[in-house]
């Protein structure tokens, strides 16, 4: 048996600890951000992944994904099916430090994280049945690919394709999944008078976004699977792009509409770490600010690409997520250093990278948008008009966020 080194072992249970932590926070800025009657139904979506995925990953989810490599296209579903042959071993092609079940563990929370951020794209329409086998047959067809050809030893890890946290893996993949979602699902149908953007809670934004960010700092730097210099980077990393792009998105709003707002630059820090999160371990401090402050670009501007499709992306997935991940991970073969890692800038790096950004955004909306055509034929996928109008809350769910207990509430719905 290899020798588990006892440091970089707890620093990798924190960092899995910090990981599952995120979506609870996610649903708390996503559910802060929708309205009132709409705040259940958001937060469900995310928490139920940590139930459907974490079995996923069990039974075949984590051997398809780091399984050995079958043509570059998945990976073998019989060596840690159930987890077998998953112990406190090390595996030296992962983590040659840490017990193998904590790398089980720790992507693990990647996997249930991934489908929770699309439930922004299609706030108040999808019903929770349909959701329920979506994210099951999406996490299965869409992510466990997409892993593996880039994490398992598929065909773009072959290409030397690289994505330090999952920039690609998680982003991309997420951010157009859920942009091909909202199209299919077309428009909200709103009550009349009301805005499109009327989020419930700005402090519970900001509370999500916190502990977002706060969540990061495991997501990014325990990739490097030790608590060793190529963490500190990527700890460091993260802080330097989401600081940055918080300005820097301010900055564009504040000229655009004369004044900053709260809730923008909640978002604006979202993008910055989303953008660095496939380049954490890669790059230099100052290029991480330099990668913060583009992604921010990229991610605000993308609204006219947006509002050119005419998707209706309730909370701007794809724009935060889709767009930070690719502009992040193409990034890579501008900025990398061989100081930091073993990738270093160049044509034949950003070739590959933007190779892999174009491959996984393609399948992943193409697949997305089968998927659902599939699904919708055994039942319907979209809520009534009606019911989007009401909200899902109580029409669905039979709660109320602030009434849980019939207290006497006068808040505004």
């Amino acid at each position: 048996m290899q020798a588990i080194n006892a440091g970089d072992t707890a620093f990798i249970l924190l960092c899995t600890a910090l990981v599952c932590m995120m979506t609870p926070a996610l649903a708390l800025f996503y559910g802060g951000l929708v309205r009132q009657r709409d705040m259940l139904s958001i937060m469900i979506q995310n928490f139920i992944c940590m139930g459907v995925v974490g079995l996923i990953w069990v039974f075949g989810g984590f051997s398809l994904a780091f399984g050995p490599d079958i043509g570059g296209v998945i990976g073998s579903i019989v060596p840690y099916f159930g987890m077998y042959h998953v112990g406190i071993e090390p595996n030296p092609e992962y983590a040659p430090n840490v017990p193998f079940i904590m790398v089980f563990a720790y992507q693990m929370m990647f996997a249930i994280i991934t489908p929770a951020l699309m439930t922004g794209a299609f706030v108040g329409r999808f019903r929770f049945g349909a959701y329920l086998c979506f994210i099951a047959l999406w996490t299965i067809v869409v992510y466990l690919p997409a892993a593996h050809w880039i994490w398992g030893g598929g065909f773009l890890a072959k290409l030397g394709v690289v994505d330090f946290a999952g920039g690609i893996v998680i982003h991309t993949a997420a951010g157009f999944s859920a942009l091909a979602t909202a199209k299919y699902l077309g428009k909200r149908k709103l009550p009349a008078g009301v805005s499109e953007s009327e989020p419930a809670s700005l402090p519970l934004v900001a509370l999500g976004a916190g502990l977002l960010w706060f969540g990061w700092f495991g997501f990014n730097a325990g990739g490097a699977y030790a608590a060793d210099a190529l963490a500190a980077y990527a700890f460091t990393n993260t802080m330097l792009a989401g600081s940055i792009a918080m300005l820097v998105w301010m900055f564009w709003e504040w000229r655009e509409r004369g004044r900053a707002s709260f809730s923008g630059i909640l978002v604006g820090a979202v993008t910055g770490l989303a953008t660095i999160t496939p380049a954490a371990g890669y790059v230099e401090p100052m290029a991480a600010l330099l990668i913060g402050a583009v992604g921010a670009t990229c991610c605000y501007f993308a609204k006219y690409v947006q509002q050119w499709l005419k998707v209706d992306d309730t909370l701007e997935v794809w724009r935060a997520h889709g767009v930070g991940g690719m502009t992040g991970a193409i990034l890579i073969g501008v900025t990398a250093s061989s100081h930091i890692n073993s990738v270093t800038a160049g044509i034949g790096q950003l070739g590959v990278q933007l190779l892999a950004v174009v491959i996984v955004a393609t399948y992943a909306s193409a697949v997305t948008f089968i998927l659902l055509k599939v699904l919708d034929v055994f039942g319907v996928l979209r809520v009534s008009d009606d019911i989007q109008m009401k909200g899902l809350d109580e029409t669905l769910y039979g709660e109320d966020a602030y009434n849980l207990w019939n207290m006497d509430r006068t808040l505004p719905k």
